[in-house]
Parts: C-alpha cells; sequence; structure tokens
C-alpha cells in the first residue's frame, strides 16, 4: 500500500478486525511497534521483546532518565575501593509470579545466563573469579580486574537486559528461548492468551514489591495502575491508526509519520516525539559470509549509501525529525564524534563503489537482503536498501518476510542458500549509542559479536580502553577511536539519526518520553 492510499484509507475509516473497544479505566489497549514473537530478552535482542519483558521481570539495578543506574531488586550495594569486588543485597520480601521466594540462587542463576549473552556481561564473566551467595539475600562478585560500570551492567535498559528469574527457568541454554514466564516485575504475562501476530496480554501482579520512591524509567516504584494490559497487533499501520482515532486503542507506540498530520487534527489524541535521544538506522552486514566477508564490498555501500534518502524514506521531509550523522554514536550527546566518518560525507559516489566492486571481483555478486515488511522502519530502510544495491552492481535477493522472522533468520550463520542472510535492517536506540557499554551492534569480537558477527581487533582494543580510561577525556579519545576504527571495519552501516513520535488518547495520562514504552505511571479516566 502506499501512503497516500494509507492516508486516505485511514480517513475514509476502514473496515476494523475483532478489536474490542477499549473499555474501563483498568484495562489499557495498546500497539506495539512490531509483532511480539518471543519472550526472552536474554537470548534475543529485539525491542519489542525487550519492552514486553520488562513489565515481567524486575532487574537488580535500574537506569532513570539520566541513565544512571539506582537500586531496583538491590536494597544497596558495596563496592572494594579497588572496584574488583562488588557485594550486593537484596530487598526483603521480593517474589515471583508463582509465589516463590527470590533469593540469591536465582539472581546467580540469572546473572550466569545472562553474562555469556551480553557484551558487558562477557566483560564481567572475563573478569571473573568467583559470583557466589553470601546467604539467601547477599551475592558477592569477585574479579581479578577493576570493572568501575558494574552497576549500569546490571541496570541498563538495552537487550539483553540482566532479567532477574527463578533458577530453574534461568539455568535454560542462554541460545535457547526460555518456555517459561515468570518473573517478579510488576506485571504477569498471560500465556493463555497470548496469540502471536494478534494479541499479548499482561495482568497486574498484586504481590509485587513496589519501591518508596517516584518511577522514571527503570528506576524507582513501578506502580501500575491497570489490571490489564493488552498489546494488540493490527494487521497494518492504517488499521492501527482508526482504531486509535475510534477509541478501539489507547496508545500507539510508533504511528507512521504521514499519518501524524491526520491524528494531530483529532482533539481525543495527543502526540509527542517518544525520545529526544532519537534513533540511529541499521543496515547489518553479515561479516561471514559473501560478498561481505570482503571489506571492500561494505565500503562500497558507503560510498553510495545517502543517509537522507533513507531518512526521509523512514520520517518524511520533516527537517526536524532526522539528520546526516557520520558517526556511530548519538548526535548531540556530550562524547559525540564523527572522526573517520568522512565516508558518508559529500557526494555519493555510485561510479566509485561499481570500480572498488569489479576490482573485488564482487560485480554481480548475489545478495540476500532479509527485509521485516511487518515494521515500517525497516521496510522502508529495506526498499532503498534494494535500490542502492542494484545502482552498484549486485544481484538483489530481496526476501519480504515479518519481524519475527527475521528475529530467527539473523542468528544463522549458515550461508543464505541455507536459510542465512547477507544484510538486515534494523534500528538502535540513541540511549543505547551514547557510549559503548549499552552499545552491543558496535562489539567487533567475530563470532561472540552481535549478529553480523564482524571481527576487528583494533575496535575491541578501543572499546577496552574506553572502558579503562580514567576521565572523561580518555573515555573521548577511545569514542573517536572506536569510531574511526568502526568506519575502517565498516561493522555495519549507520543510515541516519531520526526522530520518533507515540500518541495516545488523551483520556490517558502518565505518557513520558522515553527510549522504551513506560507503562508504570500511566493511566486512563
Amino acid at each position: 500500500m502506499k501512503r497516500r492510499e494509507l492516508i486516505s484509507g485511514v480517513a475514509a475509516g476502514l473496515a476494523m478486525p475483532a478489536i474490542a473497544r477499549a473499555q474501563g479505566a483498568r484495562v489499557l489497549k495498546f500497539v506495539p511497534q512490531a509483532n511480539l514473537s518471543s519472550m526472552d530478552a536474554v537470548a534475543g535482542t529485539q525491542y519489542v521483546v525487550r519492552n514486553a519483558a520488562l513489565m515481567v521481570w524486575d532487574t537488580l539495578y535500574g537506569v532513570n532518565a539520566k541513565l544512571e543506574p539506582q537500586p531496583q531488586m538491590c536494597e544497596g550495594h558495596e563496592a572494594s575501593p579497588d572496584l574488583k569486588t562488588w557485594t550486593f543485597k537484596l530487598r526483603p520480601g521480593l517474589k515471583f509470579h508463582d509465589g516463590g521466594a527470590v533469593t540469591t540462587r536465582d539472581v546467580i542463576a540469572s546473572l550466569e545466563r545472562w553474562m555469556v549473552r551480553d557484551t558487558m556481561g562477557q566483560m564481567i564473566k572475563g573478569r571473573l573469579d568467583a559470583l557466589e551467595a553470601i546467604d539467601d539475600r547477599i551475592f558477592r562478585f569477585r574479579l581479578n580486574k577493576p570493572f568501575a560500570k558494574m552497576l549500569f551492567a546490571l541496570g541498563k535498559n538495552n537487550a539483553p537486559v540482566a532479567l532477574i528469574m527463578p533458577e530453574r527457568i534461568a539455568k535454560t541454554d542462554p541460545f535457547k528461548l526460555i518456555s517459561e514466564y515468570v518473573g517478579s516485575g510488576p506485571m504477569k504475562f498471560n500465556t493463555s492468551e497470548w496469540v502471536p501476530g494478534s494479541k499479548a496480554v499482561f495482568e497486574k501482579f498484586a504481590d509485587y514489591s513496589v519501591r518508596p520512591e517516584a518511577g522514571e524509567w527503570l528506576a524507582g516504584g513501578k506502580r501500575m495502575y491497570f489490571d490489564r494490559v493488552e498489546w494488540l497487533i493490527p494487521s497494518d499501520a492504517a488499521t492501527a491508526g482508526a482504531a486509535l482515532q475510534n477509541g478501539e486503542v489507547d496508545w500507539w507506540e510508533t504511528p507512521l509519520p504521514d499519518l501524524v498530520p491526520l491524528l494531530k487534527r483529532n482533539r481525543n489524541i495527543n502526540l509527542d516525539i517518544s525520545d529526544p535521544l532519537g534513533n540511529i538506522g541499521s543496515l547489518r552486514f553479515n561479516h561471514l559470509q559473501p560478498p561481505f566477508n570482503d571489506v571492500r564490498a561494505r565500503r562500497a555501500v558507503l560510498m553510495a549509501l545517502s543517509q537522507a534518502d533513507y531518512m526521509q524514506a523512514v520520517v518524511g521531509d520533516n527537517p526536524d525529525l532526522w539528520k546526516e550523522s557520520a558517526s556511530y554514536f548519538t548526535p548531540g550527546t556530550a562524547a559525540y564524534t564523527d572522526a573517520g566518518g568522512e565516508i558518508l560525507k559529500g557526494k555519493r559516489d555510485i561510479d566509485g563503489a561499481k570500480k572498488l566492486l569489479a576490482e573485488a571481483g564482487l560485480l554481480g555478486a548475489k545478495v540476500t537482503l532479509v527485509v521485516a515488511m511487518d515494521v515500517a522502519i525497516t521496510k522502508a530502510e529495506g526498499e532503498v536498501t534494494a535500490d542502492l544495491l542494484k545502482k552498484i552492481g549486485f544481484d538483489v535477493d530481496f526476501v519480504a518476510t515479518d519481524w519475527g522472522t527475521v528475529g530467527a533468520r539473523r542468528a544463522k550463520k549458515d550461508p543464505p542458500s541455507q536459510g542465512g542472510w547477507n544484510i538486515f535492517h534494523t534500528w538502535h536506540a540513541g540511549a543505547d549509542c551514547v557510549n559503548p557499554a549499552p552499545y552491543t551492534a558496535l562489539d567487533a569480537g567475530g563470532d561472540k559479536a552481535w549478529f553480523g558477527w564482524p571481527k576487528s581487533d583494533g575496535v575491541q582494543k578501543a572499546i577496552a580502553d574506553w572502558y579503562d580510561a580514567p576521565d572523561a577525556a580518555a573515555e573521548k579519545a577511545a569514542m573517536a577511536a572506536i569510531n574511526r576504527l568502526s568506519f575502517e571495519n565498516v561493522t555495519y552501516a549507520p543510515t541516519g539519526f531520526f526522530l520518533m513520535y507515540q500518541a495516545w488518547r488523551s483520556n490517558v495520562t502518565g505518557v513520558v518520553k522515553a527510549p522504551f514504552p513506560v507503562f508504570w505511571g500511566v493511566q486512563k479516566s
């Protein structure tokens, strides 16, 4: 469906699917960014999974709107002067949804699973002499090297998240999805009503231990004012827009930018930028398989790539919603750098890209581009990429699929002919890209890196230098090196910085700006 057709369809009032009208102040009906195909935010990194998991599982610490880690499940901690020993104490009375008490056995098993998959967790694991239970509420990390960013690691908002689950579930192979969804968070997951591609239901956990502080992002008191939160996945953006206007849903996480003017004219709907830190678009290469195992193929794409084309496809012509950025880091933040990003600046060089591919013997090489068509961001970027690859001389196999399938397929290291891939599109929340700590996509550790498995010893050393930096100036210098070396390696192709809207009914209050939907504190009259 073209955008003009989509807008006129909403205005005319498309036929709605079987979505019951939003009812009562105790039920919230929410349209997420994509289908919820999994509930394991340790085994994967899809934002929609992370968003759901944060309602069901709690974390030991949680970041506030300043990205400062605050005690959450923990009562507090003690750190040795050399930052090699970290001792934590759980709050009393924490319970899982099945009635079991939260103990340090559950915490240790959960952290051990998380450390296998998460970049920061892997750094802790690499320095770990012991992770031990002192008693049922006190546990301790003993490290052989200082780790100053321990609290952020345990409380960061990006997946893999250090979610605490019962020991029996945490023993699940970290490379396999869990099959039981028991946490200690403010909401329970109703598995009996979960219909992937259609609906997911969360119900209030009566025994949740709410912190006394005001809630802010993942920190403080997560006060739920709804007995039930329903995630409804419509067939398309037109359906979601019409449902919001008609009062059949209460809150839409990512309204299509072209629908924003129409929604703004409805006095019963509020719109605002969902997160001022925005997002960085990502064209992700598979570094293991031809043709992008050759850095010249990756550089050819960067030489020809126009971020303006991508951003206008994603958010439209409004210059307030996007900007070009020759960086892997979030524009406007304290340590932002575009060192080494010259390849993304200036006139785009189609002929130069073709020449580089010819020199590499890669003209006409087949590229399997896997695109989630049910997510507006990836659909728009995938279509731009298909056109770009054809222009510079690749043979494009455009695989149109859904976001759940992309999530499963991108984990495969097999050749494309055996179910693997060459390129997929995603995006990274700006909050995840302010520095290397939460930035899974920058890791260049080869087989242990994020999907695409880039390898660069230089990038890895620069990241390690950032962790070991004694002050802000040294951190900034390390980030400049990371940016430069990441462009040399072409870890992935940043397609630009963009902002997105969220939309909600005017009778809903408490919606905040954040990298994820914050359900605690939200109410409906």
